[in-house]
């Protein structure tokens, strides 16, 4: 008694079971022996009561306990006290898997078999029922542990309705043994059927008929009708499903679904029942590519009661227009809305439902846009009384357009005269009307357009243009009331393109181009004025245009041609005129303009008008024109006409010798043409005594006594006195060299008593010269 001593007590138990006193008693009670010692001792006599021993050492001999059940088949024990000890190590001692390719132990097996039969039947502890389920989890033995959920869950247990063992028997069903899951999923009601359902339906699972099932039976009817929309893939049983739950959520989905599967009525009919408008962008997309407007009305009609988005509204305005609801479209425009009406009566536009589009536009009051409506509806009329609000160049234009297609053209002119006095648009205005041959209610148009208030220099020019093409007889008058408001330069170019060469020059005369008027009438004679020419020649500045004007006048108007010289004058260079008519060989044509010019006493002018002359055989014009101007080759003259028939012209050319002191050429051309007293002249002019003497000779020779006295007479200085007397003497010219001794003996005289006078000594000078003697 009171003796602790683990020996002593170690004794007492070995005496115990060797005398068979209650040894389970002494076994299960004493708590002062040694279990490792009893329990070895009591292995050899009996295994169960060793077991009691180990037992007895919680924990200490757990691997003996083992061996010793094992080796014993004392399986129900082992499970038993594994159950008990919840210890999740020592589970993983017994429960250890085969070695792969090896047969599984029976021992495993027969262990097993008792935990599930009778060790956790037994159990009325849930945690020993919990560390039993997780160690045969960690073991992974799925099948096992079905079988032991099965136990417990099925069979009727006091944890039948535990949540996590029913949650832990399908989800390892799902995972070890497929073929049960429905059954396990219509039998168990405590089990968290939405985390399972998504575990099932999982694409490592696929176990969509399950997942369905528990979620119908979860009354998660929106994820029960996704299986089969998305997994099953059954549209007819998805249809039949949402029409027994009538749930919105249900329709939703199913509706999504059909959208997405391109069914747009049944699509629309279930997001009518669910009352969704959530997806609207992607309905209106939708049938938007379907073109399925009258169903997507009731589904906008729907949507509006909910959402007040700008897409809506504008979408079903766009539907309403698609399936020619006017009188629904004008009534909803009419009320409160938040559409894009701007943007969708442009579509409409775009796409050709006027109608729909006059609607909208008219009640943003785009009056522009209205005008091309009514334009588009054959409603001309109406089109100009809209585009009189909008009072847009642009809306004219469209509307003038489109009444001159159609020959509306007092309707297009009432359009026109808006657009005329836009400068940048009106030669598109025009170009429109050429095109379609329209060019006299264009002329009609423009020729109203000049009393507009806003007429610019646009209006009168292209006017003139047109007149260029389409009415040449109303140019001219034209161009000389407006020219100040024109742009010539453009005219110009018509009257040029339009071969309107009079209008061109009256045009290039009014802007002071007087060059171009000019170059214009010698180009083109047709416009050529005799009067305007002489204008415009006077102010060219390009001087080389007098001389384009005289090979003009040459050539068209010869006989106007002096007239034209006598304008220039001031301003011509006279050589060059000369030069110009002499290529042509039309010097006599302007023998007054050379007359008028000649006193600037000019080479070329002065030879110029000396041949004419003598062309003409003005011989005394001639002279005087030698005498008066001398600026030319006398010489080269003189070798030109000392040949000419005509006498006056030969003594001209013998004039001109002696002129220039060539005096033996000119007595040679008078003495050959008889011009005795010119020769006579010519040998006094010379002042050469030998040319007078030879001149005497020659008289002599010829018997011309009467000439022979002239000479002397008229040569007297020049003549030796011994020369002449031989000469009369010798030929019997006595009587008619006595004039000339006359004249020579009274020179004689006179200078000797001159001589004399001078030489005589004076009175004073003598008596002077006796008084100083004296």
């Amino acid at each position: 008694q009171g003796n602790t001593e683990p020996a002593t007590h170690n004794a007492m138990g070995k005496i115990y079971v060797t005398l068979n006193r209650d040894p389970q008693a002494f076994l299960i009670n004493n708590p002062y022996y040694e279990p490792s010692v009893v329990g070895k001792f009591c292995e050899k006599l009996d295994p169960a009561l060793a077991f009691l021993a180990y037992q007895r050492a919680n924990g200490a001999c757990d691997d003996d306990l083992i061996r010793v059940t094992t080796e014993n088949s004392l399986f129900k024990d082992l499970a038993r006290y594994l159950v008990h000890r919840q210890d999740l190590d020592l589970w993983g001692k017994v429960l250890v898997k085969a070695v792969e390719g090896e047969a599984e132990a029976p021992s495993r097996r027969a262990l097993i078999d008792q935990v599930v039969q009778t060790a956790l039947p037994e159990a009325k502890n849930p945690d020993e029922v919990s560390t039993t389920v997780r160690a045969f989890m960690n073991a992974e033995l799925p099948n096992e542990l079905i079988e032991l959920l099965e136990r417990i869950v099925l069979q009727g247990t006091e944890f039948s309705t535990n949540k996590n063992l029913q949650n832990l028997l399908v989800l390892t069903a799902i995972k070890a043994c497929k073929e049960k899951v429905m059954d396990y999923v219509n039998r168990l009601d405590n089990f968290d059927g939405p985390d399972i359902a998504r575990i099932a339906v999982g694409e490592q699972y696929q176990l969509y008929e399950e997942a369905f099932v528990i979620y119908k039976k979860s009354k998660c009817n929106s994820d029960a009708i996704g299986v089969l929309l998305d997994h099953i893939q059954d549209m007819t049983r998805a249809y039949e499903f949402a029409d027994r739950c009538n749930e919105p959520d249900v329709w939703s989905k199913l509706a999504r679904s059909q959208l997405d599967a391109n069914n747009l009525h049944e699509a629309l009919a279930s997001f009518i029942k669910a009352g969704d408008p959530s997806s609207y962008a992607a309905v209106i997309a939708t049938a938007e590519r379907d073109n399925n407007w009258a169903d997507l009305i009731e589904y906008l009609r729907m949507a509006r009661k909910s959402v007040k988005e700008q897409h809506l509204d504008t979408s079903l305005i766009y539907a309403l227009a698609k399936c020619e609801k006017y009188a629904e479209l004008e009534e909803f425009i009419s009320a409160p809305n938040v559409a894009q009406i701007q943007n969708t009566g442009e579509r409409l536009f775009t796409e050709g439902m006027f109608n729909a589009a006059k609607l909208l536009f008219q009640n943003i009051n785009n009056n522009a846009k209205l005008a091309i409506c009514y334009v588009r509806l054959g409603k001309f009329r109406e089109a100009v009384d809209a585009a009189t609000k909008a009072n847009s160049v642009g809306t004219w234009k469209e509307v003038n357009y489109a009444c001159v297609d159609v020959n509306e053209f007092r309707l297009a002119g009432l359009c026109g005269l808006h657009i005329i006095v836009h400068p940048d648009h009106l030669e598109e205005l025009i170009l429109n009307y050429e095109r379609r041959g329209h060019w006299a209610e264009l002329l009609k148009l423009m020729e109203q357009g000049l009393g507009l208030e806003g007429a610019h220099a646009g209006i009168f020019t292209e006017l003139a243009i047109l007149y260029s093409k389409y009415n040449p007889t109303k140019l001219m008058e034209h161009i000389k009331i407006f020219h100040s408001r024109m742009n010539v330069s453009k005219i110009l170019r018509a009257c040029e393109k339009g071969l309107h060469w009079d209008h061109a020059v009256y045009l290039y005369k009014e802007d002071g181009q007087f060059d171009n008027a000019v170059r214009t009438m010698v180009d083109h004679p047709v416009a050529f004025a005799h009067d305007l020419f002489l204008d415009c020649i006077q102010r060219v500045r390009n001087q080389e245009i007098h001389y384009k004007a005289i090979n003009f006048y040459l050539e068209q108007h010869p006989l106007e041609l002096t007239r034209l010289l006598q304008v220039l004058t001031p301003n011509l260079d006279h050589a060059r005129v000369v030069h110009q008519l002499r290529k042509s060989d039309n010097l006599p044509l302007v023998v007054e303009y050379l007359k008028d010019v000649q006193k600037e006493n000019l080479s070329a002018v002065n030879e110029a008008l000396n041949e004419i002359l003598v062309e003409d055989e003005d011989y005394a014009g001639l002279r005087d024109s030698i005498d008066s101007y001398d600026n030319f080759d006398q010489i080269s003259f003189a070798q030109k006409v000392e040949k000419h028939e005509l006498l006056e012209f030969r003594r001209i050319a013998a004039y001109l010798y002696k002129k220039n002191k060539r005096y033996g050429q000119s007595l040679k051309l008078s003495k050959a043409d008889k011009m005795y007293k010119d020769a006579i002249d010519t040998a006094f002019d010379s002042g050469d005594a030998e040319l007078a003497e030879d001149l005497l000779r020659f008289f002599v020779a010829a018997h011309d006594k009467e000439c022979f006295c002239a000479t002397l007479f008229t040569c007297y200085k020049l003549i030796k006195p011994d020369v002449a007397m031989e000469l009369a003497w010798r030929n019997g010219y006595v009587d008619f060299v006595m004039p000339y001794l006359i004249q020579y003996v009274k020179n004689l005289n006179d200078k000797i008593k001159v001589l004399d006078e001078r030489t005589k000594p004076k009175e004073h000078d003598g008596q002077h010269h006796i008084d100083g003697g004296i």
